[in-house]
C-alpha cells in the first residue's frame, strides 16, 4: 500500500462486512382456521366463560414469528434461467417460516367490555423464491410487515360438562426484505471519523421573583404595618 499517495488525511482501510449477492421484496397472504379454542376463564370472576359472554364483533389478532426457529431454509438447487439472452445459473431456495398467532377476544358491556386472551396456536408456511445465492451464501429474511385480521368467527356452545369453543378463520399479510449475503474483507480509502464538540450546559437562571398580588395583600385599609 502506498499511504504517502492519500490526501486529506484518508487512509487504506481493511473493512470486514457483507457482501449481497441478491435481494428481493415481496409480499404474500395466508388464511389460517383455527377451531376449537376453549374459552378462557374470566380474569375479573374467576368463571368459565361462555359464548353469551363474548362479542364475536371485537374477536382480534395479533402475529409474530416463532420464537424457536423462525426462518429455516431447507435447501436450494441450482436452475438455469435465460436472461437477456444469456444462460445464467440461480438457485432455487426453499424456505420455511414458522409463526405463533394469538387470538383475543372483548367481553359484553355487561361483564366490563375488558379483553381477554382466548389462545394462541403455532403455524408453519414454506415457500421458494429463486436468488443469486450459491453454496456457502446466507439467506437472511427480514419481515417489514407482519400483520393479520379476523375473517370469521364463530362460537360453539359446549354442553353440561363441555367448555365452549371459539372457531376463528385468520388472515395473515406479511411483507419481506430476502437477502443472499456472504462475509467479505474490503479495502477502500477513507478518512477516520471524529468525534463531534462538546455541547455546553445551560447556565444557571437567574433567580426570579413570584408574581405579586399587590390587590389583596397588604389590603388597602392601612392596618399591614
Amino acid at each position: 500500500m502506498q499511504a504517502e499517495n492519500l490526501v486529506g488525511g484518508q487512509e487504506l482501510l481493511c473493512i470486514n462486512t457483507e457482501k449481497v449477492y441478491d435481494w428481493i421484496l415481496n409480499e404474500a397472504s395466508f388464511d389460517l382456521s383455527l377451531n376449537d379454542l376453549d374459552l378462557p376463564v374470566n380474569p375479573v370472576t374467576g368463571t368459565q366463560l361462555e359464548c353469551d359472554d363474548i362479542d364475536l364483533d371485537t374477536v382480534s389478532c395479533t402475529v409474530a414469528p416463532a420464537e424457536i426457529d423462525p426462518i429455516v431454509v431447507l435447501d436450494r438447487e441450482n436452475q438455469v434461467f435465460m436472461l437477456d439472452g444469456e444462460e445464467v445459473t440461480l438457485q432455487l431456495v426453499n424456505i420455511r417460516k414458522n409463526f405463533e398467532v394469538t387470538i383475543f377476544v372483548n367481553l359484553v358491556a355487561e361483564l366490563g367490555g375488558a379483553q381477554v386472551e382466548v389462545g394462541s396456536a403455532d403455524f408453519t408456511r414454506c415457500e421458494q423464491v429463486i436468488l443469486c445465492a450459491p453454496t456457502g451464501t446466507d439467506i437472511n429474511v427480514t419481515f417489514t410487515d407482519l400483520d393479520c385480521f379476523v375473517c370469521t368467527a364463530t362460537c360453539d356452545p359446549g354442553t353440561t360438562t363441555e367448555v365452549d369453543e371459539l372457531d376463528v378463520t385468520v388472515t395473515v399479510r406479511l411483507c419481506q426484505s430476502i437477502q443472499s449475503t456472504f462475509p467479505v474483507t474490503l479495502e477502500l480509502e477513507a478518512a477516520f471519523c471524529e468525534p463531534r464538540d462538546i455541547l455546553p450546559f445551560p447556565p444557571c437562571p437567574a433567580p426570579t421573583m413570584p408574581a405579586q398580588c399587590p390587590v389583596v395583600f397588604p389590603n388597602s385599609n392601612g392596618n399591614n404595618r
